[in-house]
């Protein structure tokens, strides 16, 4: 980024921080940065426009339920025998501000509770036999430390939040600018009640977050928020079209799906281009014929606005997202989630017996604290132990892991690939194979060539076993592509029943000629690989098939891309490159971990 970009990405961070200290509650910012000064300058602004008397909390991503929410203090319910509150961090800061750190990696349990806080402005405690409503009246900055669209903080949360910020790319030499001072915005924050937004100002911010593709209808609510925070920083008590603009910069246009297109009612460049006191714009009284050039509607000049806030090359990426977007494929990158006993995320802890999983001690003591002065009244023995816990406190924690995943290569070693690029495929198998090892995914490997098909590598975690059986692999005879695909089906099923998650990779020129008796007929063995595909598609099995037909072949009705949409699963042609190549566009349609 240049030195003017960083200047007006700080510009519009600031006065964005300005506009939320206006009227933080119930809202948030989202801000994408790493740590480095640039962050933390704009949360030492925000900190010095905030009231000093408003609570600035700092939330560790790892915050528990407990630190959150508040619940049970144990150590003073040990002390004084009966059950005593504690204060979560979301009551602890009414009326100020929470800062999530690494919030992209905020899960979607903690997400929730602070988007329920955000809604209603006070938490419901019902946990530990405490039951209690606090205040929560809160605003939320969210510190965005991902590296690409994949890793965003929660979209509950996001939604929620009315500016999204980007400082990623800002350097500590851009921050220079204050739009405004506290005294300024702490007058801003008194006339706020003040200040009316007219109803086709309303009407405008509805139709151009439609016209943005913006589905949530939070964000128009949120825009008019912006809009009427800015006016009462520019001490008006009208919203006018300069607010809107405002709006549309900060809190429409980063979240815009599609392009919007351009308005015939819009500017002309050549024309918005004129000096003004040129002969084409002024007043020609002798002219009675000329009529008055009519003025944009509101909700174009918003739309404009938004145009203008969204750089150049996000623009592009929106308009060919319009016309290209469809479902994302479901990757390979991990197996299944699923609940645990014993490894994995922690998910929290519920009661059970110790066989049922580890023992939370925590959460034992927090069950058993509230009733030890009762048991200590009601012992029938004289011990004296500190604690007295039953198998009704027992709490065992909950997890949550990833199943592992197993890549089955389908590899196809038939003549025609051999005679075409079964090295190639071979080179980017061994690479795709060091990935899966990377991840420590297990690999299994089934060749189909002459009249049949061999499972050669069981799942294993053996890359040397499996680079080589692969140079071995002779190439040769006909294509029972159903074959293969038969056999890779009853392999996957195998390994679903093992608890893990399959992934089949199928390399293949799509050209089968061997029908599932084993006859030559080029026709039914097509039509025998595409029920086989189908039936691989019922369970729900991920799948890629790769093309490794010549270019001319890898058309629009091509064999293989059939097979591929039988199974539903994703269609890569094969490149004109080495295996490195093929084995980096693998990659690009797998996502890596």
């Amino acid at each position: 980024m240049s030195g003017d970009g960083e200047a007006a990405a700080w510009a519009r961070a600031s006065h964005a921080a300005a506009l939320f200290a206006v009227d933080p509650l119930g809202s948030g910012v989202s801000l994408r940065a790493p740590p480095g000064p640039a962050r933390d300058a704009w949360v030492a602004l925000l900190r010095d426009y905030l009231p000093s008397d408003a609570p600035m909390r700092r939330a560790p991503l790892a915050i528990s339920d407990d630190r959150l929410l508040g619940g049970l203090d144990l150590a003073a319910t040990l002390r004084a025998g009966r059950p005593v509150a504690e204060t979560g961090l979301l009551a602890q800061a009414d009326g100020g501000v929470v800062v999530l750190a690494m919030a992209e990696r905020l899960g979607g349990a903690t997400a929730a509770r602070i988007a329920a806080a955000l809604d209603c402005g006070e938490i419901e405690l019902a946990r530990d036999g405490l039951s209690a409503r606090q205040q929560s009246r809160i605003g939320v900055v969210a510190l965005d430390e991902g590296h690409d669209d994949d890793e965003r903080p929660p979209a509950a949360l996001l939604d929620r939040l009315a500016f999204h910020l980007d400082l990623a790319e800002v350097s500590h030499r851009a921050v220079k600018e204050r739009p405004a001072s506290a005294a300024q915005v702490a007058a801003a924050r008194a006339r706020l009640p003040l200040v009316v937004a007219p109803e086709k100002a309303i009407d405008a911010l509805v139709v151009a977050a439609a016209r943005l593709g913006i589905d949530s209808l939070r964000a128009p609510l949120l825009a008019l928020r912006v809009a009427r925070a800015s006016c009462a920083l520019r001490c008006a008590d009208v919203v006018d079209d300069e607010d809107l603009a405002v709006a549309a910069c900060l809190a429409l246009a980063p979240r815009a799906t599609c392009a919007p297109p351009i308005e015939e009612s819009e500017v002309p460049p050549e024309e918005a281009g004129d000096e003004p006191g040129s002969a084409k714009n002024d007043a020609d009284p002798k002219n009675d014929n000329a009529q008055p050039r009519e003025a944009p509607a509101p909700d174009d000049l918003i739309v404009a606005a938004a145009r203008a806030a969204i750089p150049a090359d996000v623009l592009a990426r929106l308009a060919t997202d319009a016309r290209t977007r469809a479902p994302s494929a479901r990757g390979g990158k991990s197996g299944a989630a699923v609940v645990s006993a014993r490894r994995g995320r922690p998910l929290g802890a519920r009661r059970g017996a110790l066989r049922e999983g580890r023992l939370c001690l925590i959460a034992t003591l927090r069950a058993a604290a509230p009733w030890q002065l009762l048991r200590r009244a009601h012992a029938a023995d004289e011990a004296g132990l500190a604690v007295r816990v039953r198998a009704d406190d027992f709490r065992v924690t909950r997890f949550r892991e990833r199943r592992e995943t197993t890549a089955i290569f389908v590899v196809d070693a038939s003549g025609s690939s051999a005679m075409q690029r079964l090295g190639e495929v071979k080179g980017a198998i061994e690479l795709l194979l060091a990935d899966c090892y990377v991840r420590r995914d297990s690999v299994a490997l089934v060749a189909f060539r002459g009249k049949s098909a061999e499972i050669l590598l069981p799942p294993t975690r053996s890359l040397a076993r499996a680079k080589r059986l692969l140079a071995a692999l002779p190439g040769g005879g006909g294509t029972p592509l159903a074959h293969g695909l038969d056999a890779a089906g009853a392999l996957a099923e195998s390994v679903r029943r093992k608890g893990q998650t399959p992934l089949l990779i199928l390399l293949t020129d799509g050209r089968g000629n061997i029908d599932r008796k084993g006859a030559p007929d080029r026709a039914k063995a097509l039509d025998d690989a595409l029920d086989a595909a189908r039936r691989l598609r019922a369970p729900g099995l991920a799948a890629l098939a790769i093309d490794s037909s010549p270019a001319a072949a890898a058309r629009a009705d091509a064999p293989t891309r059939k097979i591929a949409e039988a199974m539903n699963g994703r269609y890569l042609k094969m490149p004109f490159a080495d295996a490195a190549a093929l084995s980096q566009a693998v990659r690009a349609a797998v996502p890596a971990p």
